[in-house]
């Protein structure tokens, strides 16, 4: 295990499979986000995310955090699709940055009406919009299950992107496992790894927030045979049905289905 830690400070940064800009994106992440460097090579590293996920990632993306100060920083999740981050707590103020949905931030412990001030990685401090932070709830049970339906439901309309886990563009499995990250729960990042990763429940015994499987697929359960994915066929993050009356049945996906599974 390397002791070198580096911090993303680009809204969303792609985790390439190979060290080179025309490869294949395996997975994105988000500003403030800490990971592991395993090896430094001229303008790559190969870095280990908090979830288990190993890729390569172009230095400019990131700030090596020599000193481990950014980790041990108490962290608040942004839950606003994009926010801008001001220089001052007011509109017509310069942009500092944008950071998507899922980014992390410190509070600085100042406010003023409806903005709050962030402690930045970089050592910076700027203002959002208080509603662009996550509050923090200690969901159990069924308000839990439901905290993770209304997360996934707000990237409804996102378009699909192969690797991708942002509001500007995601994929299956970074839909499922945002979802319960943004709610205290680290999941795998691939499909066929939370499918391994969860226990396996029937079919009719699917609750609200548990995750269907499908041959290289993978959606989570909204109740009432409904399901939110992010799928190609649709260009995007949807909902459709397993119940054959509805005029949101997929087909192909219900003759398809191989198991449900959960963690909760």
């Amino acid at each position: 295990m390397s002791d070198l830690k580096a911090i993303v400070i680009k809204g969303i940064a792609p985790i390439m499979l190979k060290p080179e800009k025309c490869s294949e994106q395996a997975d994105e992440v988000l500003y403030g986000m800490t990971l592991e460097v395993l090896k430094n090579d001229n303008q790559w590293l190969y870095i280990k995310t908090h979830y288990g996920y190993e890729g390569y990632i172009e230095k400019a993306h990131l700030m090596i955090d020599e000193k481990g100060i950014w980790e041990g920083i108490d962290k608040h999740f942004i839950i606003a699709g994009f926010a801008d981050v001001m220089t001052e707590p007011r509109y017509s103020a310069g942009r500092m940055l944008t950071i998507p949905r899922g980014s992390y931030a410190a509070l600085a412990e100042e406010e003023e009406e409806q903005w709050i001030k962030l402690l930045l990685p970089t050592g910076d401090t700027g203002w959002v919009r208080k509603e662009a932070l996550l509050k923090r709830e200690n969901h159990i049970g069924t308000a839990l299950r439901q905290a993770i339906v209304d997360t996934a439901l707000l990237y409804l309309g996102t378009q699909y992107r192969w690797g991708g886990k942002s509001p500007e563009g995601i994929d299956c499995s970074g839909l499922s496992s945002m979802a319960y990250m943004l709610n205290g729960i680290v999941i795998p990042r691939d499909s066929d790894d939370q499918m391994n990763y969860m226990k396996k429940v029937e079919r009719r015994k699917s609750k609200p927030g548990d995750l269907l499987f499908f041959p290289g697929h993978v959606a989570l359960y909204i109740g009432e045979d409904k399901f939110v994915h992010a799928t190609g066929a649709s260009a995007g993050v949807t909902i459709n049905s397993l119940n054959k009356d509805s005029k949101l049945y997929r087909k192909d996906l219900d003759e398809k289905y191989i198991c449900t599974g959960t963690v909760l």
